[in-house]
């Protein structure tokens, strides 16, 4: 793929940009229990100003994540969002955990794994500690679970974590990194 060519996959249309936030501001406003003390007018001049944030939250968006901001790290000046569906993202289910995990499996291969996935997209796989925390601002994954990030000794074993929301109490789980389910993906975060 040639450098015009990634930058035709990246770039988003100026009515794709404008769509993309508006959905966010209206998320943003119908949520604002996520972001206290954060004003829209400051993340929105933010987006405009990073067409790839813009991109990669446009695919956390198609995807089904429902992207939202939860967090801003005034260390680093960043706005932090997270994927806020209700269930782990319809369109980034079926995936195993990474991309030796994938290539590991023989037989019924899935199309893709939740790292290589997120890679691809530009955004990073919540950490068991995000999850947590995503999880102190709703309910989410009650029927569903969700990758998370798999410390490189447990991922070396041959084993990956997800966690899920059941019975008012966030599990952390293990299964082998190769398995994948269609009530399993994975949430991202993205840093803008």
């Amino acid at each position: 793929m040639t450098i015009d060519d990634l930058n035709k996959v990246i770039n988003l249309t100026h009515e794709q940009q404008m769509e993309l936030i508006n959905t966010l501001k209206n998320r943003f406003k119908e949520n604002m229990k996520r972001h206290k003390d954060i004003q829209w007018e400051d993340v929105e001049a933010r987006l405009k100003g990073n067409p790839n944030k813009l991109w990669s939250l446009y695919q956390m968006e198609i995807t089904g994540g429902e992207p939202d901001v939860v967090a801003y790290d005034n260390d680093k000046g960043e706005y932090i969002f997270f994927d806020c569906s209700g269930e782990t993202p319809i369109g980034r289910r079926n995936v195993c955990y990474d991309k030796e995990a994938l290539a590991s499996r023989k037989k019924n291969k899935p199309a893709n794994s939740a790292i290589g996935m997120a890679t691809d997209m530009g955004i990073k796989i919540l950490s068991e500690e995000e999850y947590r925390y995503l999880q102190s601002l709703g309910s989410f994954d009650l029927k569903t679970s969700s990758w998370v990030k798999t410390p490189d000794k447990i991922r070396k074993l041959g084993g990956a974590l997800f966690c899920d929301h059941r019975y008012d109490t966030i599990f952390l789980y293990h299964n082998g990194a190769e398995s994948y389910y269609s009530v399993r993906g994975f949430r991202g975060s993205l840093r803008v």
